[in-house]
C-alpha cells in the first residue's frame, strides 16, 4: 500500500510540473497578447490594398529607384526602393481575405495585385529600354535563379509581417524589415530588364522569384489569421471550402517544386566545389610543379576538374594516378591537366641536330671544334629561356617587372675548364620591391637549373 501511494504522489508531482511548463510556454507564445481588434487590422490592410493616388505614385517612384539600383549595381539604392514600396498591401490582403472568407476583399486585393504587377513591369521595362547601361550586373543576376531558401525567407517574412500588422503598436521595425528580406520590388524590375533585353531566362526567373514571395507571404498571412481565429465574414459550404483549399495547395506545390530542384543543384554544386578544392590542395603537391589555377564544374552526367600547372610537366603515370584518386572521391569526374612546357625544348633538339651534322661534315677537327664552341657559346646566350621566365614571374607577381638573364663562364682556381653560372636579374618597373616570396624564388631557381642545365643559379632582386 505504501509503495502504491508513493507512486501516485510521484505521478501527481510530474503532472503538476508538466502543467506548469505547458502554461509557461503557452503564455510566452500566445499571439492574442497585445492583439489589435479585428476590424482595426482589416481596415489597415484594406488601406494598403488600393493602388490609386498616393499609393500608385509611390509605387512608380519605387520602381524607378529599384531599376536604377539594379542598373548601377547599388545595394543601398535597392534597399531604399524596397522600404518605400507599397507592394506588400494587396499581397497581405489576399491572405487576410482568404483567412476570414471576405471574398469582396479578395477580389479587390487580387485586382490591385495584378494592376501593381502590370505597372511595375511597364515602368521598369521602359526604364531599361531607355537606359544606356545594358550590362546585367550582379544584383540583377542574383534574382534570376530562385531556390527553396527564397521560399523559407518569404514564409518567415510573411509570418513576421502579419504578426506585426495585427498588433496594437505597429511602430516597430518589423514591417520595413520584412520588406527588405522578402524583396518584392527587385525581382519585378529584373523581370522588366528581361523584357527590355529580350532575355526570356531573366524574365521568367525573376518573375518566378516574385511569385514565390507573393504566394508565401499570402499563405503566411492566411495561416496566422486562422491561428488567431478571426471571425469569418461569410460562411462557405464544405464544397467551396474544399475548392479554395485545393487551389491553394496546387499553387503552393507549383511554387515549391521547381525551387527545391534549383536549390538542390546549387547545394550539390557548392559541395562539389569544396570537395575539388580539398582534392587539389591535398593531391597536387610537387617539388618542381605548382598549380596556377583550377576550375571545377558539377554536372549530373559528367563533372570535370581542370587544373592549370607550370613547371616540370607531370608524367602520364602521375596523371593516371591523380585520376584514380579523383574517382574515389567523385566517381565519373573527368580530370584535365594543362601544363606549361619549356619554350626552349625545340631549341635543344635543334642544337643537338646541328652539332651532329656539323661534327660529321668538318674535316679539320681541331679548327672546326674551336669554331663550333664559339658558335655554341653565342647560341647558348640566344637560347636562354627568357620568354618562359617572363611568363612565370608575371604569374607569380602581377606587378610590371623587368628581367635580364645571362649565362657566363665562371673561373675557379685549379679547374681545368671554366664552369658556367646563370645570373637572373628581376626588377620592378614602377620602383617598388618585387613581390616574390622565398618559396617562389626557390621555385624559380629550380626551374632555371633544369631549363639551362646549369647547377649554379643566382637571382638578383631590385
Amino acid at each position: 500500500m505504501f509503495i502504491f501511494a508513493k507512486v501516485k504522489v510521484h505521478n501527481d508531482v510530474d503532472v503538476n510540473n508538466y502543467g506548469k511548463i505547458a502554461g509557461f510556454l503557452k503564455t510566452r507564445f500566445d499571439l492574442h497578447k497585445d492583439k489589435a481588434e479585428q476590424d482595426e487590422v482589416i481596415d489597415n490592410v484594406r488601406k494598403g490594398v488600393e493602388f490609386s493616388g498616393t499609393n500608385l505614385w509611390v509605387l512608380i517612384f519605387a520602381i524607378i529607384i529599384a531599376s536604377v539600383g539594379l542598373n548601377v549595381n547599388s545595394a543601398a539604392v535597392i534597399i531604399g526602393a524596397m522600404l518605400i514600396s507599397p507592394l506588400m498591401g494587396p499581397i497581405m490582403g489576399i491572405g487576410l481575405s482568404l483567412g476570414i472568407n471576405d471574398f469582396e476583399l479578395l477580389k479587390v486585393s487580387f485586382r490591385n495585385f495584378v494592376f501593381a504587377v502590370a505597372v511595375s513591369l511597364t515602368v521598369s521595362t521602359l526604364y531599361f529600354f531607355l537606359s544606356p547601361l545594358s550590362t546585367a550586373q550582379s544584383e540583377i543576376l542574383a534574382r534570376t535563379s530562385p531556390t527553396v531558401w527564397d521560399v523559407l525567407v518569404a514564409t518567415a517574412g510573411g509570418l513576421a509581417g502579419i504578426v506585426a500588422q495585427s498588433r496594437k503598436d505597429r511602430t516597430s521595425t518589423v514591417i520595413p524589415g520584412v520588406a527588405i528580406a522578402t524583396a518584392l520590388m527587385p525581382p519585378l524590375c529584373t523581370a522588366g530588364y528581361g523584357l527590355a533585353s529580350l532575355n526570356i531566362y531573366y524574365f521568367f526567373g525573376a518573375l518566378y522569384l516574385f511569385l514565390i514571395n507573393a504566394v508565401f507571404i499570402s499563405l503566411s498571412t492566411f495561416v496566422i489569421i486562422r491561428a488567431m481565429k478571426y471571425k469569418k465574414v461569410e460562411s462557405v459550404n464544405a464544397r467551396n471550402e474544399w475548392r479554395i483549399r485545393r487551389i491553394m495547395v496546387v499553387t503552393v506545390v507549383a511554387m515549391v517544386v521547381p525551387s527545391v530542384i534549383l536549390g538542390y543543384k546549387i547545394a550539390r554544386n557548392s559541395i562539389f566545389e569544396a570537395e575539388m578544392k580539398n582534392f587539389v590542395e591535398s593531391s597536387f603537391n610537387f617539388d618542381r610543379s605548382m598549380v596556377v589555377r583550377y576550375d571545377a564544374r558539377y554536372d549530373s552526367d559528367t563533372s570535370r576538374l581542370e587544373v592549370v600547372m607550370m613547371g616540370e610537366p607531370l608524367t602520364d603515370q602521375t596523371i593516371a594516378s591523380l585520376q584514380g584518386l579523383l574517382d574515389t572521391r567523385e566517381p565519373g569526374t573527368k580530370l584535365t591537366i594543362r601544363q606549361q612546357e619549356n619554350d626552349d625544348r625545340a631549341d635543344n633538339r635543334s642544337l643537338d641536330k646541328l652539332y651532329a651534322m656539323s661534327a660529321t661534315m668538318l674535316s679539320d677537327k681541331d679548327k672546326r671544334i674551336e669554331e663550333l664552341e664559339k658558335a655554341l657559346d653565342g647560341f647558348e646566350q640566344r637560347r636562354l629561356p627568357i620568354t618562359s621566365l617572363k611568363n612565370i614571374v608575371s604569374t607569380l607577381d602581377s606587378s610590371k617587372t623587368e628581367i635580364a638573364l645571362a649565362k657566363v663562364p665562371l673561373s675557379t682556381d685549379g679547374a681545368e675548364k671554366p664552369d658556367s653560372i646563370v645570373i637572373c636579374y628581376i626588377a620592378s618597373a614602377n620602383g617598388r620591391n618585387v613581390g616574390l616570396t622565398g618559396e617562389q624564388i626557390k621555385f624559380v631557381k629550380e626551374w632555371l637549373r633544369k631549363a639551362t642545365s646549369t647547377e649554379r643559379v643566382e637571382i638578383v632582386l631590385r
